[in-house]
């Protein structure tokens, strides 16, 4: 029964989601996530014990298919990163260097909690969300999600999306 309960609260969510952002991951040093969820897939790699670089693919509503390409850099522990990138196809056809913070919790029974924003010169992007570790390597993500163009719609949701590491 709480099977087919949270198998139809996640095709729910699935199914009313707009856009969402890479959730933001704890990982260990040489360690690599590829997660894909309703309109986005990305991949990224922790290269040193506080760098992290990755590549995040979207297909928005109303803004086409953007490309970030970004870097995490761990400031307190893995639990404050500071985030900086590039992002292509924003309205206007205009390209964005961004930079903004990510803070996320120690998982607790398997909860981990987190939250972002960034900020370009023409966007801001607000994320706040849940993984749940479901086994050793895969995440369910869960997360609120609100990217604000200075010129065009704002698109804002729920998401959910699955993230392997290894």
């Amino acid at each position: 029964m709480k099977k087919t309960i949270l198998t139809a609260a996640l095709l729910t969510v699935l199914g009313t989601t707009t856009a969402m952002a890479a959730p933001v991951n704890t990982m260990a040093n040489n360690e690599t996530a590829i997660g894909v969820g309703t309109k986005e897939s990305y991949i990224e790699h922790k290269f040193t014990p506080k760098l992290t670089a990755g590549y995040q693919y979207v297909d928005r509503d109303q803004y086409n298919k953007q490309n970030d390409i970004y870097a995490q850099y761990d400031l307190v522990g893995s639990h404050v990163k500071a985030v900086a990138g590039w992002r292509n196809k924003l309205p206007g056809d205009k390209s964005n260097v961004y930079g903004g913070i990510a803070v996320s919790t120690p998982a607790v029974l398997g909860f981990e909690a987190y939250a972002s924003y960034v900020k370009g010169a023409d966007f801001g992007e607000t994320q706040v969300g849940l993984n749940k570790s479901l086994i050793a390597n895969v995440d369910l993500n869960i997360n609120y999600h609100n990217f604000a163009p200075d010129n065009g719609h704002h698109e804002n949701g729920i998401g959910a999306g699955v993230t392997v590491k290894f």
